[in-house]
């Protein structure tokens, strides 16, 4: 086993890399793992993306986010965070997934992590285990790579996705899109403006979601007013049907009928990984998955063991963002400090 790392960083997005930019800055040892790679979940953000939040919002580390855009692109976002993390040398251990992190009684942690196969499966045959020491762990592995799932038949099926790209590969297709929310409304526009065949929106309630954006909610409700995008609310996913590809949904009256579709996109919301945060000794709430932490210093209910960004709101995913949580590494990096009696 290698020397002592003062904190380690399971998580290598934006909150991870400002975790350790942090720790640099204080004088500790760190290392950034993750199970994909360097900001996997702005990697998943749709290709063309700008960010609703303005790019002072998105600095991290006293680094500026020099762009001529008030509100930055996802490429922007992409090449700044990798800057960053340049800039402080941060040491990274990419495609490589903690399993869990145990306390010991001298109050250090063994974290124990598996490599992956480009980031998605683990290798075959005999998995490597790798273990470290360290005085610390900070948890900051956020929730985009948890996509709820349809509990259907044919939820599986590789047309239908969870994740938007761009409108292009679906030029004169049939999509449908699952859920009322922002997600769900910008990517219909999207498609629609785009060349695709038809848009078919598939809404659990009467209405849209409350949480749209002001600026979103008029055009798509014009589009499905007038028919561009069609709308089926009060509707539920039953199955997705492969040759030929369908969308089968019941309404609220208890009809149903098929939608002819050649992808599928279920906009369903995500969740953060609570079963890492359990195998490493975290109390976490059974009903909003809300970790025990004090969000002062960001310290869980496992000394030594912090839990930071938007992993801390459970469920509630849209209450902490990259913006509201740039101070959680020097909160913790203070913290840490006092307990490892640091200058």
């Amino acid at each position: 086993m290698s020397d002592i790392i003062d904190l380690l960083v399971v998580g290598a997005g934006p909150t991870g890399i400002a975790i350790g930019a942090a720790a640099k800055k204080a004088g500790l040892s760190t290392l950034l793992l993750d199970k994909g790679p360097l900001t996997a979940a702005i990697l998943n953000f749709p290709t063309y993306m700008t960010f609703f939040t303005t790019r002072d919002k998105l600095e991290i580390a006293d680094v500026p986010l020099s762009v001529p855009e008030e509100k930055p692109t996802r490429q922007q976002a992409l090449l700044y965070y990798r800057n960053v993390a340049a800039l402080y040398q941060l040491p990274l251990a990419l495609h490589e997934e903690v399993t869990e992190a145990s306390r010991m009684p001298d109050g250090t942690f063994i974290v124990r992590s598996r490599p992956l196969t480009h980031g998605a499966s683990p290798t075959r045959g005999a998995v490597r285990t790798a273990e470290r020491c360290a005085h610390a762990v900070a948890l900051a592995t956020g929730y985009f790579d948890h996509p709820f799932k349809l509990s259907v038949p044919g939820a599986n099926l590789p047309w239908v996705h969870s994740y938007y790209r761009d409108p292009y590969r679906h030029f004169q297709e049939d999509v449908v899109i699952i859920g009322g929310g922002n997600s769900a409304c910008e990517v219909a526009l999207d498609l629609w403006r785009n060349g695709a065949r038809s848009v078919t929106m598939v809404v659990r309630g009467a209405h849209l979601k409350e949480g749209v954006k002001y600026w979103v909610r008029p055009d798509v409700g014009n589009r499905i007013a007038e028919g561009a995008i069609r709308a089926h609310f009060n509707s539920t996913v039953v199955a997705f049907h492969d040759e030929p590809r369908e969308v089968e949904i019941q309404s609220i009256d208890g009809k149903r009928q098929r939608l002819k579709a050649d992808v599928a996109y279920a906009f369903l919301g995500f969740s953060p990984d609570a079963e890492l945060q359990r195998r490493c000794g975290v109390r976490v709430d059974p009903a909003t998955l809300v970790p025990e932490h004090n969000p002062e210093t960001c310290e869980s209910n496992v000394p030594g063991l912090y839990i930071a960004g938007t992993l801390q709101a459970g469920l509630d995913t849209g209450r902490i963002f990259i913006e509201n949580s740039r101070d959680h590494g020097d909160r913790i990096v203070n913290h840490l400090k006092q307990r490892l009696q640091k200058p």
